[in-house]
């Protein structure tokens, strides 16, 4: 007999559906799986051979042929045991089939038939609401997480035979039932403050204004001097995740099996900051079966990267695509995977190997050849597509010891969000655009227009510093933010010099200080 089971696979951050077909006939016993299984799916047949047998029902002693369909699609992940078996089961007549149809099902078995949760089962939810299913039977480990779907019947369960009973409609098992505006508005409050920062106001203020457009930022400046204490504090003052950003960024999650148990959805902006050993396959995602990466993980968030010069150039270079992009594309012989990766880079480095150039404090013992291959590390192109460069001083004593407390995260970020209504309601209607970081060249002229005496103070401070053209637009972008911070309409020229500050590094990075 011929039973028919609908589940689905991840591919990239995206579900597909399949359609899980189990014949079972007089013959020959055998069991073979076709439809480009991979290894782990291959083996599913030992494991579901021995979770019918331990959940009490008989296994049929006849040749079992197992069809994942579309067959041209690689098949992974032990999300397809509780399908087979259930198909199994339907083939035999101990499952009812007239519930099977409306019903999507996922989850991995074990030997005495508990079903295990799996990676990935938030966009499963999605692929089978949005393919028009009644429900979804999940293992009882993901309910939580996969009712932050609504429109779709979520049903928890624990066992194999409870998948069997309830199918059959000999045990009722309500929906799991959340309210996800609820979760989502379950913000949890962060460890760290900018009020323990000593000093360092002029790196707050860029940080803010980073914040407050979502512009890359790039610190310099010698050990100690706080760079990664105040990048770790920036994820603080950004604004709350909207439910949309929650859901994409929970996706990613998802599938990478990185997503809290006793949280069915993320509800705070995530902060990665890899070693930097990581591989540009690590650091952009790939493998065999390409996964997220770094810069996905990083989504709606902060990639923050220390010491940049130390990691190798070639992983640094396809960072270019995910900043200008916002996505990743990853190309195979058999498919092509995008994963979204639209984050704020924060990166930092000392102005030399040994990190004392231009401390007053300390002796260089760098030479200019050591300094040269330092700075060769980190290529032009990808230093343009930082906004904001900007140097971090070492803290003078009387700052550290000092007890008085700086502005708090919560007053900083209250301006940062004022900030981004203001480009929220400017970019109405521009699907690809979020914040000002963001503007293309047409967006410029209509959004960052200057009056003669702005413009007049931008080509002069430009001649001086010998700035480029990218550092031109990136000048406007940084005022338009810097604007809108003010509550201002128009750009001014207290704007455009403010502006100027945070791009005098271009020309003379790892030299400022010498």
């Amino acid at each position: 007999m011929l039973a028919k089971i609908i589940t689905s696979c991840v591919l990239g951050v995206e579900a597909l559906p399949v359609e899980v077909e189990v014949d079972v006939v007089f013959g020959l016993p055998s069991f073979s799986t076709v439809g480009l299984a991979e290894g782990a799916v291959r083996e599913s047949k030992d494991r579901v051979k021995a979770a019918i047998k331990n959940s009490g029902y008989p296994f049929p002693d006849k040749k079992i042929t197992v069809n994942l369909a579309p067959a041209d699609i690689k098949k992974v992940g032990t999300g397809f045991d509780l399908p087979i078996a259930l198909g199994i089961l339907a083939a035999e007549t101990i499952v009812a089939t007239k519930q099977l149809k409306d019903y999507s099902v996922v989850g991995e078995l074990a030997l005495d038939g508990f079903v295990r949760p799996i990676p990935g089962i938030l966009p499963m939810v999605i692929a089978a609401r949005d393919s028009g299913h009644k429900g979804i039977i999940v293992p009882e480990g993901n309910a939580e997480e996969a009712a932050v779907v609504k429109e779709i019947d979520v049903i928890g369960i624990r066992y194999l035979h409870q998948a069997v009973d309830f199918l059959s409609e000999t045990l009722s098992l309500p929906p799991s039932n959340i309210n996800p505006q609820v979760l989502h508005g379950n913000h949890k409050s962060y460890e760290v403050d900018f009020s323990d920062v000593k000093g360092q106001e002029h790196v707050k203020r860029a940080l803010e204004v980073a914040a407050a457009g979502g512009h890359n930022i790039l610190l310099t400046g010698p050990p100690g001097s706080g760079k990664t204490m105040l990048a770790r504090r920036l994820p603080t003052i950004l604004p709350d995740l909207t439910f949309d950003e929650a859901l994409e960024t929970t996706k990613i999650y998802s599938v990478c099996g990185l997503l809290n148990e006793r949280s069915g959805l993320m509800t705070q902006r995530p902060f990665r900051a890899p070693h930097h050993t990581i591989s540009d396959a690590g650091l952009i995602g790939g493998g065999n079966i390409p996964r997220p990466g770094e810069v996905s993980l990083a989504h709606n968030g902060i990639l923050f990267l220390d010491e940049l010069p130390e990691f190798k150039k070639n992983v640094l270079e396809v960072l270019r695509q995910p900043l200008e992009d916002g996505k990743v594309t990853i190309a195979r012989a058999s498919s092509t995977l995008t994963f979204p990766a639209r984050f704020v880079l924060v990166a930092a480095l000392n102005p030399c190997p040994c990190g004392h150039a231009g401390d007053s404090n300390h002796s260089c013992t760098c030479s200019p050849l050591q300094i040269k291959r330092y700075e060769d590390r980190l290529s032009g192109p990808l230093l343009d597509r930082i906004d904001i460069h900007l140097q971090v001083p070492a803290v003078p004593f009387h700052q550290v010891a000092s007890i008085e407390e700086g502005e708090n995260s919560k007053s900083i970020k209250e301006r940062v969000v004022s900030a981004r209504i203001l480009q929220r309601q400017r970019f109405q209607g521009k699907k690809k655009i979020y914040s000002n970081s963001q503007m293309s060249n047409r967006d410029l002229k209509k959004f960052c227009s200057l009056d003669t005496t702005s413009l007049n103070l931008l080509e002069k401070g430009m001649a001086q510093l010998g700035l480029s053209a990218r550092a031109y637009h990136r000048i406007l972008k940084i005022s338009r933010t810097i604007a809108d911070l003010s509550g201002s309409q128009t750009i001014k020229s207290a704007h455009i010099a403010e502006a100027i500050q945070y791009r005098r590094l271009d020309r003379n990075l790892f030299h400022q200080n010498s």
